[in-house]
């Protein structure tokens, strides 16, 4: 995986007046959880641009106050408002321990089903897997060649080198349909949202009488 370096401060108070203080600064509260307890600190939200607007997994190596952490991130929250970053979670991790996260899928080839006019459908984007941090990609590299229209590709279809699939194997990761049957459910799907509740009808026919 990618590495990313995060400089932070260990927080001195913690509690909601403390945290609204930082966050006036332009920082954000954040924690680690590790096996000796949870390490709150904060850290500037410019630090998080390559972290977390991006696809990518990354370890991150953090240095608060001189002391380093290796971590991956676990959560995020948003305002629900202005949508700024309020609050970041992480998991500290070992070189003996294996470890859970999510990681992009990356698209390689040219479907059979594709060519012969099919539409590529993509269910998941991420999958999970489990491994020791130095095993794990970048990525999941899925080769979509031989995927003929009316075919799937699920999780149970898939092995990498060294890490484990943590999703259900019945799960579908990509299909290709027919383009018959993808114009069909893109018009089902813009009917459906186009026609009202039957709530809102009534709604709307009791305002007009």
């Amino acid at each position: 995986m990618k590495t990313l370096e995060i400089k932070g401060s260990i927080r001195k108070e913690l509690g909601k007046k403390d945290s609204k203080k930082l966050r006036k600064d332009g920082n954000v509260p954040c924690v680690i959880y590790e096996k000796e307890g949870n390490v709150h600190f904060y850290t500037h939200e410019n630090n998080f641009k390559n972290l977390i607007y991006t696809p990518d997994a990354h370890i991150v190596n953090l240095d608060l106050d001189g002391k380093p952490y290796k971590a991956v991130l676990q959560d995020v929250q948003f305002h629900p408002v202005s949508d700024r970053i309020i609050h970041v979670d992480f998991m500290e991790i070992y070189d003996d321990k294996p470890i859970t996260i999510s990681l992009p899928i990356m698209i390689t080839g040219d479907s059979v089903g594709v060519k012969a006019g099919g539409k590529l459908r993509i269910k998941k984007r991420h999958l999970k897997v489990r491994g020791f941090a130095k095993d794990i990609p970048e990525n999941l590299v899925i080769d979509i060649t031989n995927v003929k229209i009316h075919h799937s590709v699920k999780v149970g279809d898939l092995s990498y080198d060294l890490i484990e699939l943590v999703e259900p194997k019945i799960t579908t990761v990509l299909s290709v349909a027919s383009s018959r049957v993808a114009a069909k459910e893109e018009t089902e799907g813009a009917e459906g949202a186009e026609k009202p509740a039957e709530g809102a009808e009534g709604a709307s026919a009791e305002q007009k009488s």
